[in-house]
């Protein structure tokens, strides 16, 4: 018996502060997650996407990577997005919007026709130098659901603004629902050139040739020289033109 009492006396009590390091790890988890509200969330997560991927490219683009990046929940973009191929759709709708208002305010800001004629394109490969990882997952199309209203909006805005400026050039209306065969030949003559040019840049392809060049050479006085010399005839100025 007084061994027994000697071993209860032995035993120190629990203190409140040791008991509260004993809490569950799951209060202190929830205690460093970023409080959002409801609607702020969707865009948070986007957001943070768009920093892993830009960061670590599509191969570290995971729902628990945005999850950590946004200080939330693993289970949080899944329940705004579904899956994976979601967030990347939903992604992918906000680098064209982004993609469309640059463009969009290059063109505001020309004052001439060749520099509205040069803006569109300039400001395609500045976007995509800008923002590569987003410009890659916009046209990676085995891994977006098109079916997304946001998406599918997002890319025929896009595609709009494109047939509009080719319209401008050749002085005519073109119709996204229907239109000739050189009116097609027109578009997909524009892009595939703008498209190619920005993917050899991005890729580091271009740079053997612009080492060619006088130095200082840029880019974009190469896409210029380009675009100056594909296409046949450029809008001129009427002022030009009278002198």
């Amino acid at each position: 018996m007084a061994k027994t009492e000697t071993i209860r006396r032995a035993r120190p009590r629990k203190s409140p502060s040791s008991a509260a390091k004993e809490r569950p790890r799951r209060a202190a988890s929830a205690k460093a997650e970023t409080p959002y509200h409801h609607g702020a969330l969707r865009e948070a997560l986007l957001k943070a996407a768009e920093r892993v991927l830009e960061r670590d490219g599509l191969g570290g683009l995971t729902l628990r990577a945005v999850a950590r990046e946004a200080g939330v929940s693993h289970a949080a973009p899944t329940h705004h997005f579904g899956d994976l191929t979601g967030l990347v759709s939903e992604l992918a709708a906000v680098g064209f919007r982004q993609f469309n208002a640059a463009m969009a305010s290059a063109c505001d800001s020309a004052t001439t026709s060749l520099e509205r004629a040069l803006a569109r394109p300039k400001a395609y490969v500045a976007y995509a130098q800008a923002h590569p990882g987003m410009y890659g997952i916009m046209f990676r199309t085995e891994r977006l659901d098109y079916s997304r209203p946001s998406l599918h909006e997002a890319a025929e805005a896009s595609f709009a603004g494109l047939a509009n400026a080719i319209g401008a050039m050749r002085q005519e209306q073109i119709s996204r629902d229907t239109m000739t065969l050189d009116q097609a030949a027109a578009i997909a003559r524009a892009w595939s050139m703008v498209h190619g040019f920005t993917m050899l840049l991005l890729d580091g392809r271009l740079e053997d040739i612009l080492g060619r060049l006088p130095n200082g050479t840029t880019a974009e006085q190469l896409l210029e020289a380009i675009l100056k010399s594909t296409v046949p005839k450029w809008p001129v100025e009427s002022g030009a033109a009278k002198g």
